[in-house]
């Protein structure tokens, strides 16, 4: 195959022309999201943050390209292979798209080898942190090191031979690897495959220089301050894997393959079951990246890129680090002194009196913004639950929980408390199957009512319910939310909970639970806005409406916080509202396709996206409505996925209270944010912001860690 997919296209697909109505005003989504993660490998480069949050950074930029290439560039890849003519509104064909993607990647490569090589390793040397060369490892140390290697690593490791009696082996989804050429005295040059074990860590401690023994080599070390990579120690010794040949070069690989799920659920009469097949089918994925050293002769980049049928510009050659996710491990370095200062999430005043949960919802709905505010009352509202007698049922859905879940335990203990508990456990949560069938199956066992959702939808919506007897009669108390129900994740990611017993709020969560969980075709909510129900046309008459009130009376305004704006159908609303006079303010973390300040088009929104300590990951929408604001908050992005293939819910703020703490404290310190925000210009590019003279610095992530308990409105 070529080495450029444009000029495969035309055998492929026929020319497509691009879309009359306005193509200049979409950006593309893949080029989009590279910008996203250009604004992680910010952070990174970035000298105020903490030396290890840097690493840190670095790290998620890494793990982030990973999945994009087993999800995004991976479809692109069928798209192109299938001829796919379905394009885009921004009009790009596959073919073109998977062009720029590598044309917009290449030099952000180069930049994240710079920022390893050049700043953050001579930065963390100077801080008694050092990742060393095998070969800058003393004499005295290196004995130790190699009898280490031949105790513990040398039994686990399997070269493979490539010739024509040894097929080429399986390379497996993200393993790294060791292709190695040696001399044999009397058959010339021979090829082999060394994977590197996981069974490591891939930064090995190793001792300091000043260091007598070697008791501090692998995991026995709780402070280490001296990292080997681990494959280093591999090359080091491979003369013992192949005795009788002399070892003439070794060369670091990684293949990353299709991982993206698919599953016939028409055809599938277990979906656990098929789930499960699907992530065993994961390792043996079409590959769809080849990373190699950068020193990597031809001759070897051709034996792997033959074998595993690759175009070249499916090839990309590096510096190290290949799999800069594994830079993570550093970041477990007890140097506090080289990382964001810890802080204590607050409990809202109302909780902290100490009266049950119920108490507290019943006399005012409750909001919590975590990280900001603990995750605990939302623990604590199940556990509570789970040992209350006049509690008769839970219901609740999971998307992502975590390890060691209190949540699910909390669940599990209701049912042992002769409670009703039904849980939706969504299954195709991505990259969470495997952890979520592990779920499934221990809530099944321990007598819950387990539903994996709907054939052909992902159910993404955050809602708890618990069913209470009470003199008046059945209450039923709410938790809604806009992230998981994952106590790991509410520590770093940005994001609102609302307890609330409102009846009309408790009536459609019932019957939300009644569609996931039976047979029923319920479009139409009193509160809740769900998709893929009524929420699209909610959210887009909303807009219109603006438009209207604007026309009539002034002061138009629309205020909307998400990870993703993507859909045609909004974007194109929200052109309409700012054509209109209305004023537009996003704060869009990840992909925007929406472009900004176009003469004539959209010359009245602005775009901004804040990318720091914490993941923006709420969803807040905001309309003016003449003055009678109303918020949403919810688990939906406007993406076609969301809108119309996923189970989602936007609810109400309807305490004024709370409406006026977002309105006048959160949404707006966030719109403000100079300094971890990046401002989006109708060319694609961010410009990140910095404070002008005379205007305030606003760090609106550090504000809330400040005012954390305060901005509650009471």
């Amino acid at each position: 195959m070529g080495d450029d997919p444009k000029k495969q296209a035309s055998a492929k697909q026929p020319k497509q022309p691009r879309k009359k109505s306005e193509p200049f005003c979409f950006f593309n989504r893949e080029l989009s999201w590279l910008r996203f993660n250009e604004r992680v490998l910010a952070q990174a480069l970035d000298p105020s943050t903490p030396l290890l949050e840097r690493v840190k950074f670095l790290a998620i930029f890494g793990s982030n390209l990973d999945e994009f290439f087993m999800i995004r560039v991976s479809g692109l890849r069928r798209q192109f292979l299938e001829g796919v003519l379905d394009l885009p509104p921004d009009g790009m064909t596959p073919a073109e798209q998977l062009g720029a993607v590598r044309k917009r990647l290449l030099p952000t490569l180069d930049q994240v080898s710079a920022c390893w090589q050049k700043d953050l390793l001579p930065r963390l040397r100077e801080a008694g942190i050092d990742v060393v060369p095998y070969d800058s490892v003393k004499d005295k140390h290196r004995s130790g090191l190699r009898r280490f290697f031949e105790r513990e690593i040398f039994p686990i490791l399997t070269p493979l031979a490539f010739d024509p009696g040894h097929p080429f082996p399986h390379i497996s989804n993200l393993s790294l690897n060791l292709a190695i050429v040696l001399k044999d005295p009397r058959r010339g040059e021979r090829f082999a495959r060394l994977k590197v074990p996981g069974t490591f860590p891939r930064l090995l401690p190793v001792p300091n220089d000043d260091d007598e023994g070697l008791h501090k080599i692998g995991l026995k070390t709780h402070a280490p301050r001296r990292f080997l990579w681990f494959e280093e120690m591999i090359r080091a010794n491979l003369d013992m894997l192949f005795p009788g040949y002399q070892v003439e070069e070794s060369f670091l690989f990684r293949v990353t393959r299709d991982a993206d799920i698919e599953i016939e659920e028409d055809e599938a009469d277990d979906l656990l079951e098929s789930i499960q097949e699907g992530i065993d089918r994961r390792r043996f994925g079409s590959v769809v990246r080849l990373e190699i050293e950068k020193d990597a002769p031809k001759r070897i980049r051709d034996i792997l890129t033959r074998n595993l049928e690759l175009a070249p510009y499916q090839v990309y050659s590096l510096d190290v680090p290949i799999g800069a996710a594994d830079l993570m491990e550093l970041c477990k370095t007890e140097r506090p002194d080289l990382k964001d200062p810890p802080f204590q999430p607050a409990v809202p005043r109302d909780l902290v009196r100490g009266k049950p949960l119920v108490e507290a919802i019943r006399q005012r709905d409750l909001l919590l913004y975590h990280p900001y505010d603990s995750f605990v009352p939302v623990v604590d509202f199940l556990r509570q639950a789970a040992n209350d007698p006049d509690v008769l049922a839970i219901k609740q859905t999971l998307y992502r929980v975590g390890g060691n879940s209190p949540i699910v335990e909390a669940l599990m203990e209701a049912r042992q408390q002769d409670k009703q508990v039904a849980v939706l456990v969504e299954l195709k949560a991505r990259f969470d199957e495997e952890n979520n069938i592990g779920w499934a199956r221990a809530l099944e066992s321990a007598g819950v009512h387990v539903v994996y959702g709907f054939v052909g939808l992902k159910t993404h919506a955050k809602v708890c319910m618990v069913i209470r007897r009470e003199k008046g009669g059945i209450r039923r108390y709410v938790h809604l939310g806009t992230g998981n129900y994952n106590a790991g994740t509410a520590a770093v990611y940005g994001d609102f909970g609302l307890l609330t017993c409102d009846p009309d709020i408790g009536a459609d969560a019932s019957e939300l639970f009644n569609s996931l969980t039976g047979y029923s075709r319920q479009q139409a909510y009193r509160r809740l806005l769900v998709a893929p129900g009524n929420l699209r046309q909610e959210i887009l008459r909303r807009i219109h409406r603006e438009v209207e009130q604007h026309v009539a009376c002034g002061g138009g305004r629309l205020a909307f916080k998400l990870n993703a704006l993507v859909d045609r159908e909004c974007i194109q609303a929200l052109y309409r509202a700012s054509q209109a006079g209305v004023k537009v303010d996003l704060q869009v973390r990840g992909i925007c396709c929406l472009c900004p300040g176009v003469p004539g088009v959209s010359e009245n929104i602005r775009v901004t996206s804040v990318v720091g300590r914490f993941l923006e990951h709420a969803r807040v929408f905001a309309f003016h409505n003449g003055g009678e604001e109303e918020v949403f908050l919810g688990s939906a992005d406007l993406m076609p996925r969301n809108l119309d293939r996923r189970v989602e819910v936007l609810f109400p703020v309807l305490d004024p209270q709370i409406r006026a703490s977002i309105l006048e404290n959160i949404l707006p310190m966030h719109l403000r944010d100079n300094r971890r925000a990046f401002l989006l210009g109708s060319d694609g590019e961010y410009v990140r912001l910095t404070p002008q003279e005379g205007e305030e610095p606003v760090d609106s992530q550090q504000w809330l860690v400040d005012h954390r308990g305060t901005w509650h409105r009471r």
